[in-house]
């Protein structure tokens, strides 16, 4: 543990999460004294990374999206480079070769070139082939970063413009997988905000996986002179007549701030407000959680005949999002195959990541052996959807891992395993404490990408623009 020497800081930033890294680089550039605490000894919140066994594994990330090579500067990827003062190659990223949503009699194939797309439901769905490249233009057009913005239900508006429902479903399907903390249907801002940083800008992924991007995020923070402090968790925010006046870290150690930002989550972040004047929340904590299980293989995918880089699958005509009755529900998830990217074919060895949905309260309840015994039990089924995708698999595997809804509580503090936080978002970064602000996951912007402009727009709006 490294206490801070500086006992007051112009900002004080909870969590070393994309979101929080961003923000803290940001303001660290304009001069701001600025301290990260973070609890944990690893880097990256959602999207960190781990050695077990002589091996790098990646958590959270199957790609980055927002993947666009020149063109508009004020696409996410070029406008967060040039907030951040970083450039291409400080992420080194990858463009995927192609992924799929699989339903049951019906794929359709996307790349990074929104045509290949648009041919796809063209042949598949000929009476919506019109009035997709309508919804597409409508999403073009739409203003997804506004911070005002209500919300909208996406399936109404989805039935409203096409005509077939498996298309809906189909489109649903990735959009929600990457980004919804709702059941059954998702913002439309949101469904949004995804659709373009999936069909219309693409996926692409650092050969060296997320540790490229949290590395590059730290080094550019600690060159902006921000101070970092890991194994530092906080234990309360003390309030005082609506403002956040003393952060107590685990060691009963305080420090204070003119302002706070956190990227714990939205909920659990007033739940360390301790003081009686403190405002109490009743938001709703998110209840949708998954378990991903990682098979290391001796060979590359590509060399077993898979050649996509991720696939969204499922086994019915209808999808279902939401919390499972069982630890999982293996009738729809996420393939990802992350040697499948452009210019990873010097990597020696390959993997195969499955993502499910998983209930966090089933997982919590089972004893220490019962816990483990499930991990073993769900490589059947792993191994049998693997199969579909590539038969001769199994016989490849140097190794296995597995996170639950467990680790996820565990390692990001999110409260229930729920990797996308609340349902409730708040786009301006507000709390009802007078300088406390949230950013990533429960400020709403989607994507690895998404939660470091989140970091820097709520940086840029609360602390930046009111000088």
């Amino acid at each position: 543990m490294a206490i801070p020497r500086v006992m007051h800081y112009d900002v004080i930033i909870i969590g070393t999460g994309m979101s929080g890294l961003a923000a803290g680089i940001r303001l660290a550039y304009f001069g701001k004294r600025v301290c990260i605490l973070e609890r944990h000894y690893a880097f990256g919140g959602l999207n960190s990374y781990y050695r077990l066994g002589g091996r790098e594994y990646d958590v959270g990330l199957h790609a980055v999206t927002n993947y666009r090579t020149g063109g508009d500067r004020n696409a996410p990827l070029p406008k967060l480079l040039r907030q951040l003062r970083l450039t291409p190659d400080d992420f080194d990223l990858r463009p995927q070769r192609f992924s799929e949503v699989h339903f049951p009699g019906c794929r359709l194939r996307f790349s990074n070139d929104v045509e290949l797309l648009i041919s796809e439901v063209a042949d598949r769905f000929p009476r919506d082939a019109d009035n997709f490249r309508a919804l597409i233009a409508e999403i073009r057009a739409y203003d997804d970063l506004r911070l005002d913005a209500k919300h909208s239900p996406t399936r109404p508006i989805l039935r409203a413009r096409l005509r077939e429902p498996l298309l809906i479903e189909m489109l649903l399907c990735p959009m929600m997988y990457y980004g919804s903390a709702e059941e059954h249907d998702m913002d439309f801002t949101q469904f949004v905000t995804l659709f373009k940083s999936i069909f219309l800008e693409g996926f692409a992924r650092p050969l060296e996986g997320v540790r490229r991007i949290v590395k590059a995020l730290v080094r550019k923070y600690r060159q902006c002179g921000g101070t970092l402090c890991m194994r530092c968790g906080v234990k309360s925010l003390g309030v005082d007549r609506g403002r956040v006046k003393s952060v107590e870290l685990d060691s009963g150690e305080r420090l204070s701030a003119d302002t706070v930002l956190s990227s714990a989550g939205y909920v659990e972040t007033m739940r360390l407000c301790a003081e009686p004047d403190a405002p109490t929340t009743k938001e709703r904590v998110g209840n949708l959680s998954f378990v991903e299980t990682i098979a290391v293989l001796d060979r590359r995918p590509a060399e077993l005949g898979h050649d996509a880089t991720i696939v969204f699958f499922n086994d019915a005509e209808n999808f279902t999002y939401a919390r499972p009755n069982d630890l999982v529900d293996t009738r729809s998830g996420v393939l990802c195959c992350p040697t499948n990217y452009e210019g990873h074919g010097e990597l020696r060895e390959g993997s195969v990541r499955l993502t499910w949905l998983a209930n966090h309260e089933k997982w919590t309840a089972l004893g220490e052996a019962a816990y483990a015994a499930a991990k073993r039990r769900l490589l059947t089924p792993y191994f049998d959807r693997v199969r579909i995708y590539m038969p001769e698999a199994e016989s490849h595997v140097v190794c296995t891992d597995m996170f639950t809804p467990v680790t996820i509580e565990r390692f990001t503090g999110h409260l229930g395993g729920a990797v996308y936080g609340s349902p409730v978002k708040r786009r301006d970064g507000r709390t009802p404490i007078e300088n406390l602000f949230v950013c990533g996951t429960d400020q709403g912007y989607l994507g690895i990408i998404g939660a470091m402009l989140s970091g820097i727009t709520v940086a840029n709006l609360h602390v930046l623009q009111e000088e």
